[in-house]
Formats: C-alpha cells, structure tokens, sequence
C-alpha cells in the first residue's frame, strides 16, 4: 500500500488504539510542551520550528532535532515517541522542524526533491538555520548536536547527515531511506517499495557528494520492522553499506546481541567506539517501535505509525547519542551531600550511644550509668540538640 493511501486509510478508521486520528493530533497540541519559533533565519524550505527547553541542561549542553512522518505534526510525534519527555528527563533541548501541507498535502518532509536534499537549498537549509538558531540562543555545544526522523523524517535524517555531516555527531534513522537513492517520485516510491541493492561504494559516494566534508563522519543508528510494507525493509540493510563505506568498516558485523529481545548488529572503531548499529524489528509494521525502557520508564504513548513492540526506541537512541548517563550522575553527587530536609535516624544515633558505653562497665561505674546523659548524646549527634 502507498504511503499515501496508509494515510488516508489511517485517517477513514473509525478509531486508531482508542483516539481518532483527528483527535490524536489535537490532544497532542493540547499536552506538547513544544513552543513555536517564528523568527529564525532563513527559511527557504517553509518549514515551522517548535523547540523544547527544560529548565535543567546537562553539560556541555545537546541538542536533538526529532524529524516527524507523513501525516503527523510535530506535536503528535513528541506525544508518541515521547522525546520531550526524555528531555525534560536527561536535560537536553529539543528542536522538531513541522512540515506544512502546502509543501507536501500529506505533510511528508521531500526527502527526494532535490531542490530539498542539496546543502543550503530548501528544507535542509531551513533545518540547518533551526538549529544554528537553538546553537546561538541556548548555547548548545556544536559537538553535542544529534537528529532522528520517522519514515519521510527518517529519509530527511539521511539527508542532513548527508548534506551536514560536520554539524551532527550522530544520527538514528527509523524506517527511513538511505542518501541520495531518488530525485523524483517515481525513484522514490521505487526505493521506498523494492529497495533495490547498490554497491557500498556508490551509497557512500552519493553522501560524499552532497559536501566538501571528508570526516569524521557522523556516527548513525539504524531501525526497521521486518513486516513493514510501506518502506521496505531492505533500505535499512542499504543505509548501514552507505555508512559502513564512509567509515571505512567490513560489511560483516562486528557484534551480534539481543535487546529486549531483538537482534541488533554493531560496528566499532579501532578504539572500541560504536560507529554504526542496526536494529531489525522483528513481525513489525512500519512505524516507530515503542515500550519500556532500561530504566523502568516508558517514553510516548501508541498511536498512528507508533507501535507497541516492547522496546523503546526512543531510549535506545538517546542512550547511543550518549544523552542518558546524566541523571545517575546527578544522583549520586547528590547522595554524596548532606541532606537537608532529614536528620539521621533517631533510634540509630540512641543505639551507637549505647554501643559507646563499656560492654562490662565495673560495678562502682554501674551506680552512675547516667540514660539522660545518653540520649542528650543522641539527640545532640542527630542534629536535634546542641
């Protein structure tokens, strides 16, 4: 079925897990902590900017610019991958470009159109503007820079890794198209239902024309359900070769593990460094996998192309851009400090008074064995007495 048609489908069901396809997108407006900006540079692309700040950044500062699918806002793919929600968590700003339908009339960003996938041209100049913009007023660490996308997100993902290698320092590309595969409709619907296999070194040179960068290149993380009949899952396999290529790496993986129960592929640097990894959703459709995460917490919630699957990906991503290690620093340099809503324990402190007096006391000491005394002491080594 054509992603047009999936979306329209979508959009004639009577009821979508519980919501209304209509009614998802509105409650998503109504919950997003997203804030439109209206002013921030060039814009040639046409292009909306919502961003997400918390109150609480991590250091040096991050930044994750999340690319939507076809018929969905912005608003509505926070709700369902629930990246505001990590952010607020882990402390990273969030930047989510939206496509308009006088663009695209199913609001997908032109991941094929060339006048969109050229450095400084269209909707990547329009991103690129977005972030230098969050760079400048947020003061986010232009290392620290990371992007994801969905679908028609997923293939804009390729695009700015492609086209602005320099600015990221990694990628996640979820049921998305490998760089510079179709320069028109026709190639991209023929890309996005076969997926016909090209040589290593033709995907990897199609990214090293789209800049004058020769590298480091970006680290990526790639994602696929194996059921998915809208973008075929053979893309997955053709973006690892277009990256694999660009970091020099062997075709075979390295690595081959289980998470949550899933088969995930990696590639490392002589160093150790996880350069690539590819995830294969097993039995899923096309969409963003969602479930619970390594800590407990699940992040988004189901609706249109955002699937139950057990394993939150969103998380995983964030955990790959290195953006989930800040809370239990922040935790354990604060069980290292004095509290100061608590004193120590009552009884503790009158036990370890008791424990200082002589386990044998002599019989004349025995007469002025003094438990006044004694709970003075504890009270004055709780804090509740000077």
């Amino acid at each position: 079925m054509s992603l047009t048609r999936n979306v329209d489908l979508l959009r004639r069901l009577p009821k979508l897990d519980g919501l209304r396809f209509a009614e998802f997108g509105r409650s998503a407006d109504a919950a997003s902590p997203l804030q439109e900006v209206t002013s921030f540079g060039d814009n040639p692309g046409n292009l909306r900017l919502f961003a997400f700040v918390p109150p609480q950044l991590q250091k040096p500062r991050a930044l994750v610019v999340v690319l939507h699918g076809c018929g969905q806002t912005a608003a509505s793919y926070d709700l369902g991958a629930g990246w505001s929600t990590l952010a607020e968590h882990y402390g990273f700003a969030l930047l989510m470009p939206e496509q308009q339908r006088v663009n695209n009339t199913n609001t997908c960003f032109n991941w094929f159109n060339p006048e969109d996938t050229a450095r400084d041209s269209g909707e990547a100049r329009s991103i690129r503007e977005m972030i230098a913009h969050m760079i400048e007023t947020h003061r986010i660490d232009p290392r620290r820079i990371f992007i994801t996308g969905l679908s028609a997100g997923g293939g804009m993902t390729s695009v700015m890794l492609a086209t602005y290698p320099e600015i990221f320092a990694a990628g996640a590309v979820i049921a998305g198209l490998p760089y510079g595969i179709a320069t028109n409709l026709r190639e991209a619907l023929d890309g996005m239902f076969h997926s016909p296999a090209r040589p290593a070194r033709e995907l990897g040179d199609l990214v090293r024309r789209a800049s004058n960068h020769r590298g480091p290149w970006p680290k990526i993380s790639v994602w696929h359900g194996s059921a998915d009949r809208t973008v075929n899952p053979g893309n997955a396999n053709e973006i690892v070769k277009q990256w694999l290529d660009l970091h020099d790496l062997p075709e075979a993986p390295m690595a081959e593990t289980n998470v949550d129960g899933y088969p995930r592929q990696t590639w490392w640097n002589k160093e150790g460094e996880t350069l690539v990894e590819s995830y294969a959703i097993t039995d899923m459709a096309h969409g963003t996998p969602l479930g619970l995460a390594d800590n407990d917490q699940r992040y988004g919630v189901e609706g249109a192309f955002l699937i139950e699957a057990g394993i939150s990906s969103s998380y995983h991503i964030a955990t790959f851009f290195g953006l989930t290690s800040w809370i239990p620093d922040a935790a354990r340099k604060a069980e290292a400090k004095p509290a100061l809503t608590s004193a120590p324990h009552l009884a503790r402190s009158i036990r370890a008074a008791v424990a200082e007096e002589p386990a044998e006391p002599k019989r004349e000491e025995a007469r002025s064995f003094d438990l006044g005394q004694i709970i003075t002491r504890a009270l004055t080594a709780a804090g509740l007495m000077k």
